[in-house]
């Protein structure tokens, strides 16, 4: 089999930007099952005293992730926070229209705090922009996070929480440029709203911080004018502006899909140069940060998706099954987010558990661990610190929608704290290895401690309840250390990170 040859220069002193840990986040929707049958399951095995699957936080706390988006999505359009506190019994069940299901509102804001800090994750909750505004946005920060001795403060207090959950990150809606939105709306319409929002959001709690809606889709028809209307309105108001994407491969286009992450570099550089175009105009002293609340593989479960039957409790949706390919693409798009360290302050891989999720379960049975959990289980751990820009050479190949795509995606990562610098790297070759080089030539003599590998012959290869372990990282890579040169092989079609001690 022949080898390919690519390389990459970098040096520390050549920063993209700190990465936040935030970079990290996920996603629990009131979706399928996301939260009954995922994190909460009542009379499981696993379940602790408070219906928590014991299970999914372990795999979830091996994440280590930061912080949670909750709880949508296109749920929290339609959604009444109100109907989730309080004593359980007096609950409401609601039909909600954005999945077509009956929400039973068991699982609500407090457990959702309780939750998060069991997983050692903050909460980023999204207010309701669509049936609900200014009054309801401001009540729910005041009940989250007020001390005591308001309205609704108290109310929180009479439910058992006497400690505000300091909730610090607050998403203004979801996706609101989106026709299938419950409360739908034009930019102007939700600029307004959001800027409003923002202000009695903020005037109750100074210290939170405000993420406004973005387009829902680099191809949506409002892409960059609904950014810069949506910013002409919040710019002062807000810290971060939001992105989503998904990439699939229904057509079966194996290069292509594996490009994909080019997309999402050159979204990430559209939207930032639209913020810094607002900055401009506004002669403002502010930098807008971006947070990518949304993205993921999802493309698998469609078809079954279409056949559901409607008003179901937490119904299977979205339960997209990864394959060994998707784990790549997954790969890659956490090395875009850390190019983009320096602007991408927070990402949310969506979503967590069961829906288009990297860990799956099933009712009353185990949990497992999906294809696509351990390049994210490997970048949150080891991809903390300051992402440093790589200097690739590597061939090029082209498909028929993308061009000039790079056989090898890599960045290099430089944690200062423990002396280590990580190198992530796929090669998106289908058939040949790639002989790789890395100069690191201003951290001096290195030493190598492992080099992880996710790689399997059959790329359409997943895991299941029955074989969880089917596709899973080893540690046989075979980079090595001369000096401040690293060489390794990189396999075809593989996730490679590749950690070293500096001296």
């Amino acid at each position: 089999m022949m080898t390919k040859s690519a390389s990459m220069i970098v040096d520390k002193d050549f920063v993209i930007g700190k990465v936040d840990d935030r970079l990290y986040g996920s996603f629990i929707e009131h979706l399928g099952r996301a939260v009954y049958g995922g994190i909460y399951e009542p009379g499981h095995p696993e379940a602790d005293e408070r219906g928590f699957r014991k299970d999914v936080l372990k795999l979830v706390r091996d994440l280590r992730v930061p912080i949670v988006r909750y709880p949508g999505g296109n749920f929290v359009s339609g959604y009444d926070w109100k109907d989730g506190i309080g004593p359980v019994a007096d609950r409401p069940k609601r039909l909600e229209l954005a999945w077509r299901t009956v929400e039973p509102n068991l699982f609500g804001l407090n457990e959702f705090a309780d939750w998060s800090k069991a997983a050692g994750s903050e909460v980023m909750w999204a207010i309701n922009l669509g049936t609900q505004g200014i009054e309801d946005a401001r009540n729910v920060v005041e009940y989250a996070n007020h001390p005591s001795g308001s309205y609704w403060s108290d109310l929180r207090v009479s439910h058992g929480y006497r400690e505000p959950h300091k909730i610090k990150t607050w998403c203004l809606g979801n996706e609101m440029d989106g026709p299938w939105q419950i409360g739908h709306k034009t930019a102007h319409e939700y600029g307004r709203l959001a800027q409003e929002a923002a202000k009695v959001m903020k005037w109750t709690d100074p210290t939170i911080e405000l993420v406004a809606c973005g387009s829902s889709a680099l191809g949506m028809k409002t892409f960059a004018d609904w950014e810069a209307t949506v910013l002409d309105h919040t710019y002062e108001h807000v810290e971060y502006l939001s992105l989503h994407t998904y990439y699939g491969n229904a057509e079966n286009d194996t290069p292509t899909f594996l490009a994909r992450s080019l997309q999402m570099d050159e979204f990430i550089d559209s939207v930032t140069a639209i913020c810094d175009y607002v900055k401009a105009k506004k002669r403002s002293k502010k930098k807008m940060f971006l947070s990518f609340d949304e993205w993921n593989v999802w493309f698998h479960s469609h078809e079954s998706d279409k056949k559901l039957e409607p008003w179901q409790v937490a119904p299977p949706q979205l339960e997209d099954v990864y394959t060994m390919e998707d784990a790549l693409v997954v790969g890659c798009m956490l090395i875009s987010l850390l190019k983009h360290a320096d602007r991408v302050k927070m990402a949310c891989l969506a979503q967590l558990v069961n829906v288009i999720a990297p860990i799956m379960t099933q009712n009353g049975g185990p949990a497992w661990a999906q294809t696509i959990y351990y390049p994210y289980l490997h970048a949150s751990v080891y991809g903390r610190g300051q992402a440093l820009v790589p200097l690739v050479r590597s061939d090029k190949y082209d498909t028929k929608d993308i061009t000039d795509v790079p056989y090898l995606e890599s960045v290099a990562v430089h944690n200062e704290e423990s002396n280590e610098v990580t190198i992530f790297a796929v090669n998106r070759h289908l058939e040949e290895s790639l002989a790789f080089e890395a100069d690191l030539r201003s951290f001096g003599a290195c030493n190598l401690i492992e080099h992880l590998v996710l790689e399997n012959d059959d790329l359409k290869a997943v895991n299941t309840a029955s074989a969880p372990d089917n596709v899973r990282p080893h540690a046989n890579g075979n980079a090595s250390v001369d000096g401040s040169r690293v060489l390794a092989t990189l396999g075809k079609a593989s996730w490679n990170v590749i950690r070293l001690r500096t001296k």
